[in-house]
């Protein structure tokens, strides 16, 4: 529904009169903004989580499925929270969902893998423990003649609201 407003014809002649009469005046422009917040706030209860694949052995390519969890909860003033989490692919993805990690010591070599999360949506109750189960998948075919050493990357999971 739309209100509206009355203003006299009189008044926006004046306004319009005003405007094209004065030459030379100074202008400024306004930028109007608001944040609406969110009756909900949710937040991990760690700050920060490993996910790791261990030693992988090329002899035997196998693909290789580890998890961890990561607990949260919702708080604020509805009832009922609806979240979102999501990541941002790592700091080395060539695409979006194109994780890759990093060799350590030679930088131009990268071992990729997969990465889910579990739940990556929904609406839980208020205060109630929730767990977000990250999965992922290094594929044997991906190790088999990668260069020896260690390999790391950094994915930030994101909580919302």
């Amino acid at each position: 529904m739309r209100a509206a407003i009355g203003i006299p014809v009189s008044a926006i002649a004046g306004l319009l009169l005003a405007a094209t009469c004065c030459h030379g005046g100074a202008f400024a422009s306004l930028a109007v903004s608001a944040s609406i917040l969110s009756k909900s706030n949710c937040k991990f209860s760690s700050a920060s989580s490993a996910l790791s694949f261990g030693n992988l052995d090329p002899g035997n390519p196998v693909d290789v499925i580890v998890s961890t969890t990561i607990g949260f909860r919702c708080m604020g003033s509805a009832p009922v929270a609806t979240y979102l989490i999501t990541d941002d692919d790592g700091m080395h993805d060539v695409l979006p969902d194109g994780n890759r990690m990093r060799h350590t010591a030679l930088p131009a070599r990268f071992l990729p893998y997969q990465m889910t999360l579990n739940p990556v949506s929904g609406s839980v109750p208020k205060n109630v423990p929730q767990t977000l189960t990250v999965t992922g998948t290094v594929r044997g075919v991906d190790y088999q003649n990668a260069f020896a050493g260690d390999y790391a990357d950094s994915v930030v999971i994101t909580l919302e609201p």
